[in-house]
């Protein structure tokens, strides 16, 4: 039934390249310094939070149970090693029709925050037939998440100045919601397959972006709106999602291409227009804005790949319905270097 899908992917690559290297043959290449920006500043004191007087928990993987907002849901929490020291935390967001565990799987940010000492909060409603989040403006989704980083706060010893927010397709669309409404709070983001700027989104203070997207992505479209194979994904009216009838659709994106959509973060965080490129890859292209301090957006474009997260150890997702990957980049290693280099500054 997929056979389908295959055709026309030779030609919509070389469209892609052919699009990348026009913005390179404008872009300014100065800004461009590495891979991930070195901070400029001195990284802030930590900022304990009031879990560090509670008794420490276990490290390792835990799952528990986390009800707020009108929400029931769970989330499962990992914890390194300890370290004598508050944690960074990021919070790892599923995409539609995947639980948290799957979600764990394929980012495997678990598995690095072992060795590079940060929590990793994978979280999922329980509430619903099918997983999913709510990212629109006011979601109560967003208010639980909210709820949850306050509760992980007060049971763990957490640096308050290092609290981040990751996920994949939906999940990369509320991640997107988080920056926006959490701007206060959320040290940097890393939609994978789903960066968003929305038309409601103010924030109080630059919020560091580092996106990944794959130019053949066949459900969240590279150059906007959906992709054709959205057409087998259900809506929350297929769900039943809490039985709420105003929540987004299965994919919900907005018409402007990811660039775009990349361009938008850089206006908000007051960057020059203008998006330097390079290649890191045979087929991993970045596009970097010349930003403020502490006001940094990349943007990872993966030519061939699908909707995918980049170097994922996992292969649960059927190459007919996402795509294909790449194993030039770890997604995930660059997620946690852009992190540390942006705790938040108060």
């Amino acid at each position: 039934m997929f056979e389908f899908l295959s055709t026309g992917r030779n030609r919509r690559s070389r469209l892609m390249r052919r699009l990348i290297g026009s913005a390179a043959a404008v872009a300014s290449l100065t800004a461009v310094v590495g891979a991930v920006e070195v901070a400029a500043q001195a990284a802030p004191a930590a900022a304990a939070s009031s879990g560090c007087a509670a008794a420490a928990p276990a490290e390792g993987e835990s799952t528990l149970e986390f009800a707020a907002a009108g929400k029931a849901g769970t989330y499962i929490r990992d914890i390194p090693p300890a370290t004598g020291a508050p944690l960074p935390v990021v919070l790892d967001l599923h995409g539609l029709m995947e639980p948290a565990f799957i979600e764990r799987s394929s980012t495997a940010l678990s598995e690095l925050g072992k060795s590079r000492g940060f929590v990793t909060i994978t979280p999922q409603l329980s509430d619903i037939r099918i997983p999913q989040w709510d990212f629109t403006e006011n979601s109560a989704d967003v208010t639980y998440l909210s709820k949850l980083l306050t509760h992980v706060e007060e049971t763990v010893c957490v640096d308050r100045q290092r609290i981040y927010a990751t996920g994949l397709s939906m999940g990369g669309f509320t991640s997107s919601s988080l920056g926006c409404r959490l701007s206060d709070r959320i040290a940097a983001i890393a939609p994978v397959a789903g960066l968003q700027d929305f038309t409601w989104c103010h924030t109080v203070r630059p919020v560091p972006v580092i996106a990944f997207h794959g130019s053949d992505d066949p459900i969240i479209a590279y150059t906007g709106g959906e992709g054709p194979n959205a057409q087998f994904l259900p809506t929350p009216s297929k769900t039943g999602s809490s039985g709420n009838s105003s929540e987004p659709g299965a994919n919900g994106p907005n018409n402007r291409s990811i660039p775009d959509n990349a361009a938008g973060w850089a206006r908000r965080n007051g960057c020059k227009p203008e998006a330097a490129q390079r290649s890191v890859a045979p087929d991993v292209s970045l596009q970097t804005y010349d930003c403020p301090a502490d006001a940094t957006v990349q943007l990872y474009t993966v030519l061939g790949a699908g909707h995918v997260w980049p170097g994922s150890p996992s292969d649960t997702s059927p190459v007919p319905l996402v795509g294909e990957n790449t194993k030039s980049i770890i997604a995930s290693e660059l997620i946690w270097d852009f992190f540390q280099a942006h705790p938040l500054r108060r």
